[in-house]
Order: C-alpha cells, then structure tokens, then sequence
C-alpha cells in the first residue's frame, strides 16, 4: 500500500510540472462540454472546490473515490438541476449504495440538456442574407457506472466509466462524385472515463486527493476530430474547528482545489462549509476564469433529506442557479 501511495504522488508531481511550465491559454479544443458543467448545487457553492469533500452520490461527478467517504449510509441519490444561462438547463441524477465490505456502488445520469429552440439556416441571396430551415434537433446525454472502495482507514480509490453521446441534428450534404444530394447526420458517441484517490494523512480531518475527469480517446464530426473535456484536479479540504478541539454540533470545512483543464490554464478554487444543525452556509471563489467568480449557497438537511440551492455570477451573462434534492438512508 504505501508504494502504491508513493507511486500516485510520484505521478500527481509529474502531472503538476507541465501546469506550472507551459501557461499558454487554450481555447476552443474540446467538445461535449455538457460533460464540463458542474452538478450539484453543494459543489458550485464552494466554488466547485470539491475533490476531497463528498460523501454521497455526488461524488460520482466530482471524484469517484468520495463514494468510501459513504459509510453511515446504506442508499442515496441525488436529482439535480441547473438553470444555465441564455435558457439552457441540465439536470443530473446520481444513485450510490453501500456494499458492505465489496466497496461502493454508484449510477449516474445526465439526460438531455434543454437548448431551447434552435433554428437552421442556409446562405441564401435575400436582404438577411440567410433563409431559416425549421428547428434544429441537438440532444445529448450521458449514463455511467461508478464504484468507491476504502482500502484502508486512510486510502480511498474510485473509478467511474461512463457512455456519451451528443446529436446536432442533420444538414443537406452533396456527394462529390454522384452530385446527389444526401442527408447527414451529425452524432457522435464516445466511453469516457473518471478516476480519483483521496487520502487522509493522520492529521485530524485532513485529507488531500485528485480527480481526473473525462478521459477518452479523440472524437470527430467529418474530419474535424476534438477531444472531451479532460479535467485534472488536485485538492486539499480541513474542517478548521478541529484546530480548536471538540465540536460535535457545528463544522467548518475549508477545501482548495487546483486545476489543470484541457482548454484552458490553470485555475485555483477556493470554498467553504459552514454547518450547524440543520443548516449549511456556503460560498465560494474561482481564480482565472473568464466570467464565473464568486458562488454562495445554502442547504438544509433534516431526516435524511437534503434541498441545497447555489447561485454562481457569470460576469455578462446571467446568475447560473442551480438546485439539489437528496434522499438519504
């Protein structure tokens, strides 16, 4: 075990050196970006500092290994949705179990985004320059299978394997040698993959872990082949209050969370937790991000239910709100 632990942080130094050498922004390199949005308003909340912090089913979306963290609960499930911004919505469902000693089971859902109404165009020689050719069909969606077992009090390991798929609807295409015309459709279908550690050194409530998010091989429309949307995170999280000795009603917890993501450089977040009773209290702050910044949200949790609401500023564009039902037991 401990040259297992040895190797991955051999690995996350290796993976960290490139973030720290090469700052260049990338843009516009991968697609199925629905894979990209947050779920779970407790996680946009603290700013989606979240790689070390969750217990229950919404740790299949964030670091797969928080599903171990799941241990005084036989079931849960999560519904959540998000009320994005230019009237697009998601929504995400994710179901975990408890499997005793064989580890933890999760399954998880994202079914198709609302996009609102979309409508095609063709070139045309008219004063707009353009002729509309009805409502385009664009759908997408992912379902996946997820497990979490501890290896020892200390070590934690998950995997998460998910199929994708994504439609833009079809356009009028002309063969090159017949010139006949054809109708093609544009869909695409991919297996990606998460994989996450968490590991708690001994120093109270201590822990520090990574993610690694959406792996897969390219994809392409025609010839214009793009990748998913690859996350690499690294993070730490402490509830404070352990510093100043027992507190068995209230909890402060502080993660931070570094991220190397595929399209663009890298970011910091930062977010907190403070709980009582039945009430959380919760906010957040992401470092260079384009738009997205502060986050602050609420959560009650009373009787194994837990309603958490979280809004995210999204500089020019709307407050992104996004809200959570889940059922414990």
């Amino acid at each position: 075990m401990k040259k297992l632990i040895g190797f991955l942080l051999i690995l996350t130094l290796i993976l960290i050196t490139p973030m720290q050498s090469f700052a260049v922004k990338k843009l516009g390199q991968t697609g199925l970006k629905f894979l990209d949005v947050c779920v779970g308003a407790r996680a946009a909340a603290m700013g989606e500092a979240y790689t070390v912090i969750s217990d229950d089913a919404n740790a299949i979306f964030h670091n797969p290994a928080g599903l171990a963290q799941m241990e005084a609960k036989k079931f849960d499930i999560t519904v959540s949705r998000t009320q994005w911004f230019a009237d697009i919505s998601y929504n995400a469902v994710g179901i975990a179990i408890n499997g005793g000693i064989w580890g933890n089971f999760g399954l998880s859902l994202i079914p198709a985004p609302d996009y609102g109404d979309i409508f095609g165009t063709v070139v045309a020689e008219n004063e707009q320059g353009y002729d509309e050719t009805g409502l385009v069909d664009v759908s997408a969606f992912a379902v996946g299978l997820a497990y979490g077992r501890k290896f020892t009090d200390k070590f934690m390991i998950g995997g998460h394997a998910k199929y994708t798929y994504q439609h833009l609807g079809s356009n009028p295409m002309q063969d090159q040698e017949t010139d006949s015309l054809y109708n093609q459709v544009n869909e695409l279908s991919a297996i990606a993959y998460d994989f996450g550690t968490i590991f708690y050194p001994g120093f109270k409530s201590f822990r520090f872990g990574m993610s690694i998010r959406n792996f897969s091989g390219a994809v392409k429309y025609e010839e214009y082949g793009f990748q998913l949307p690859l996350t690499f995170k690294i993070g730490i999280g402490m509830d404070i209050l352990d510093l100043f000795g027992e507190h068995p009603d209230k909890s402060f917890v502080v993660a931070i969370d570094a991220v190397h993501p595929r399209d663009y450089t890298e970011r910091i977040q930062i977010g907190g937790e403070f709980s009582m009773g039945v009430l959380r209290l919760r906010s957040g702050y992401k470092f260079n991000y384009d738009e997205e910044g502060l986050c602050a949200g609420v959560g009650i949790y009373a009787r194994g239910i837990k309603l958490d609401y979280a809004y995210s500023e999204f500089g020019a564009f709307d407050l992104v709100n996004r809200v959570t039902l889940g059922i414990s037991f």
